[in-house]
């Protein structure tokens, strides 16, 4: 690394037998363009994976990972254009991953304060996917500023790290 520090953050607590994560960034772009970004097929491949998502309630999300990932085939809990999205991060008979992304607009509207909430089961699997979507959060920023980067693996391994150990602070009993 180049000796910069990556701030690395996230909050996890413990729900009955569930983790809830919570991711934010502030990013200097409108709910709109982020809402775009979270939700038009050509915007989710720069920076999750091509897909689409049926903006509204029961609408479909499909997401294909090709050789990296399962593919996501799920439905819409709840879509309040430009400010709320939730629906599962699960496939098949995989169990329920909730998630909610909320959208809270600064300055005028001209910023938002994104906030990335993911409901898991309380297994050996939070600190991954913890790691995965603040690396997918990378890409995000990065995308809003018209720059595309592969996965950024790093990142992955460090906020891995930092996820495992906030996870045994956190969660153990």
């Amino acid at each position: 690394m180049n000796g910069e520090e990556l701030a690395i953050e996230g909050d996890l607590a413990l729900q009955g037998d569930r983790v809830e994560i919570q991711l934010e960034r502030q990013i200097e772009h409108s709910p709109v363009r982020v809402w775009e970004m979270l939700t038009d097929s050509v915007h989710l491949a720069r920076w999750l994976a091509p897909g689409v998502i049926e903006q509204r309630a029961g609408g479909r999300v499909q997401l294909e990972f090709g050789n990296s990932g399962t593919p996501i085939d799920c439905h819409i809990r709840a879509c309040e254009p430009p400010r709320l999205l939730a629906y599962s991060w699960s496939a098949g008979d995989d169990p329920e991953r909730p998630l909610t992304w909320k959208l809270d607009p600064l300055e005028s509207g001209e910023a938002t304060r994104l906030r990335l909430t993911l409901s898991l089961p309380n297994d050996d699997l939070v600190p991954i996917a913890c790691a995965g979507w603040d690396a997918h959060l990378e890409m995000l920023m990065a995308a809003l500023e018209g720059i595309s980067i592969h996965f950024p693996a790093d990142r992955f391994r460090q906020a891995r790290a930092v996820f495992s150990e906030l996870a045994k602070e956190k969660l153990a009993a």
